[in-house]
C-alpha cells in the first residue's frame, strides 16, 4: 500500500536562511532534523514525501534538503499562501497572518491520494512513532460513518525543555484510548517533579507521564474533504481583521466532539528532540551524536 509523509515546512517563512533553528546541522553529514524524520518514515514503509512550503522559498528549500531527499524517495511540493482560499472568498484587507496548519494540510488535497501522516518540519519524533502510525494506516480501512484517524501520543516528560516553558497539546482519551480532546496548554514547565502550565489562561497541573500531541497525525484522503469544508466555515466566520488561524488540532477536536472522527491515541516512548530556545541547540546536537554513536543512525545518513 502506498503511504505518504506530509511535512509542514511553510512556517519557515522569512526566517528561512542562515542560522534558523529548523535548518541547524545535527548530524556529521550536515543532516538537519527533517532528514532524520524522512529516514525513519522510509524505514517504516512510507514511499512518498510531500513538503508544504512557501513558493518563494522553493529554490532555497530544495538546496537545503529537497534535492538530497529526491534521490531516495518520491518527493512532491505544495505551496501554502495567504491567497490560496476557496472560490467565493477573498483575503480580508489588511490580513497578513497566515491561515495556519489546517490550511497548510489542505494544500495537499489532490496531491495526497493515499493514507498519510502529517508532522512538523522542526520536530524529531523518533523511529517508533513512524512505525506505529504506518502500521495503523495499513491495517485499517476507512469507515463511511466517521473519520478513522490516529495520533502519536508522546510522554510529556520526553518533550520538555531544560531552558524554558513549552506549549503542548495535552491528550484526554477514553477507556478505548480514543481521543476525546486536546488541551492546548501553554507555559509548561517541570520543577521538583511537578508539572504546571496554563490552559485558557487558568493554572493547570499535569503528570510527567501524561500523553501529549506533537502535531503528528495519521489520516486517510477523505479527511481532506472535511478539512476543506471546515476551512470554508472558518472563513465565513472570520472577522475582517481577525488574526485567528485555522489550526489542525482544533479542527480535529471539533470532528471528535461532533462524532465525525475516532482518533486512536497510540503512545510512543521515544524522546522528542527539538530546538525551542537557542540554548537547546547544543543539547539537541549532542542527542543526535549519541544516537549515531549507538548505531541508531549511520554517520552519513544517506550514504551519498
Amino acid at each position: 500500500m502506498d503511504t505518504t509523509l506530509v511535512i509542514m515546512a511553510a512556517g519557515l517563512g522569512s526566517r528561512f536562511g542562515t542560522g534558523i533553528k529548523q535548518l541547524a546541522k545535527m548530524g556529521e553529514g550536515n543532516e538537519i532534523i527533517m532528514d532524520y524524520s524522512i529516514y525513519d518514515a522510509i524505514e517504516a514503509g512510507f514511499n512518498k514525501v510531500v513538503f508544504i512550503i512557501r513558493k518563494d522559498l522553493e529554490k532555497d528549500f530544495k538546496e537545503a534538503i529537497g534535492n538530497r531527499i529526491e534521490k531516495h524517495v518520491k518527493v512532491e511540493y505544495v505551496y501554502q499562501s495567504l491567497d490560496d482560499i476557496p472560490e467565493g472568498f477573498s483575503v480580508p484587507e489588511g490580513r497578513t497572518k497566515p491561515w495556519g496548519t489546517g490550511q497548510a494540510v489542505l494544500c495537499t488535497k489532490g496531491i495526497v491520494n493515499e493514507p498519510f501522516v502529517v508532522c512538523n518540519a522542526d520536530d524529531y519524533y523518533g523511529k517508533e512513532a513512524f512505525k506505529i502510525l504506518h502500521e495503523y494506516l495499513v491495517t485499517r480501512k476507512e469507515n463511511p460513518d466517521f473519520h478513522v484517524m490516529a495520533m502519536a501520543g508522546f510522554i510529556l516528560k520526553n518533550t520538555l525543555s531544560e531552558h524554558g516553558t513549552v506549549t503542548r497539546g495535552i491528550c484526554v482519551a477514553n477507556k478505548a484510548e480514543h481521543l476525546t480532546e486536546v488541551l492546548e496548554t501553554r507555559n509548561i514547565e517541570e520543577k521538583d517533579g511537578i508539572v504546571t502550565g496554563t490552559y485558557r489562561g487558568d493554572p493547570r497541573t499535569m503528570n510527567l507521564d501524561d500523553l501529549c500531541s506533537m502535531n503528528m497525525w495519521a489520516a486517510y484522503p477523505k479527511f481532506l474533504n472535511s478539512l476543506e469544508e471546515g476551512f470554508k466555515e472558518f472563513l465565513e466566520t472570520c472577522p475582517t481583521l481577525d488574526t485567528k488561524e485555522f489550526l489542525l488540532p482544533s479542527f480535529i477536536n471539533r470532528l471528535v466532539h461532533e462524532g465525525r472522527a475516532k482518533v486512536k491515541v497510540i503512545p510512543t516512548h521515544d524522546k522528542w528532540i527539538g530546538v525551542t530556545y537557542k540554548e537547546d541547540m547544543p543539547l539537541a546536537q549532542a542527542q543526535f551524536k549519541e544516537l549515531i554513536e549507538k548505531g541508531v543512525y549511520p554517520r552519513n545518513l544517506w550514504g551519498d
